[in-house]
């Protein structure tokens, strides 16, 4: 997903689900909590699965900011206490993790993982990938967008055929006609 321009607040949230950066995202409660409950202060987020819910994704949802050196460990490995010390296992690291090289926030189609903190913007202009709204021939500059939230298309941007107050979130800016990158208007209307 690509930020063009910033015209409402940008706010911090836990993302409830693995939710794939670029979606439109709902705030919800949670409960998760880290470093004795720095994360219960921030709001939950996550893809909406109703039509209430779809109504009320208002936002879309990308990686925070950070300040870490690569690696970057996707879901840390954890040890046990004997390993730390290195004489319970064998020589080799007995886990399972993906390593990338290269922050995830600045690769398209990454997933944020459930538990982990996310930045959500309001109104704006945003490049939305290829595979990331539910393709349609009518989705031309200034057509109308709502959110999906079904049939596996959840919090996925998609054309709408009429005008209704409730469900539109934005309207398209102009598509990309080599790699079919979605750039709509959120929340300005």
């Amino acid at each position: 997903m690509e930020i063009n321009r910033i015209n409402g607040d940008v706010k911090g949230a836990i993302v409830t689900t693995a939710t794939v950066e670029g979606r439109m995202v709902c705030m919800v409660s949670h409960s998760l909590s880290a470093d004795f409950g720095s994360n219960v202060d921030l709001p939950g987020a996550r893809v909406p699965v109703t039509a209430d819910e779809a109504k009320k994704a208002r936002f879309i949802v990308t990686f925070p900011v950070t300040q870490q050196k690569p690696p970057f460990y996707a879901s840390m490995p954890s040890m046990s206490y004997a390993l730390r010390q290195g004489f319970d296992q064998a020589a080799n690291v007995p886990f399972t993790t993906e390593v990338q090289l290269t922050y995830p926030g600045y690769q398209e189609s990454k997933t944020i993982p459930s538990g982990t903190g996310a930045r959500l913007f309001g109104a704006g202009t945003y490049t939305v990938p290829s595979g990331q709204y539910v393709y349609s021939a009518s989705l031309v500059p200034g057509a109308s967008v709502s959110v999906a939230y079904s049939g596996g298309n959840e919090g996925k941007l998609q054309y709408a055929a009429t005008y209704d107050a409730d469900t539109i979130v934005g309207f398209v800016e102009r598509v990309d006609s080599t790699t079919l990158n979605l750039t709509v208007t959120l929340g300005e209307f």
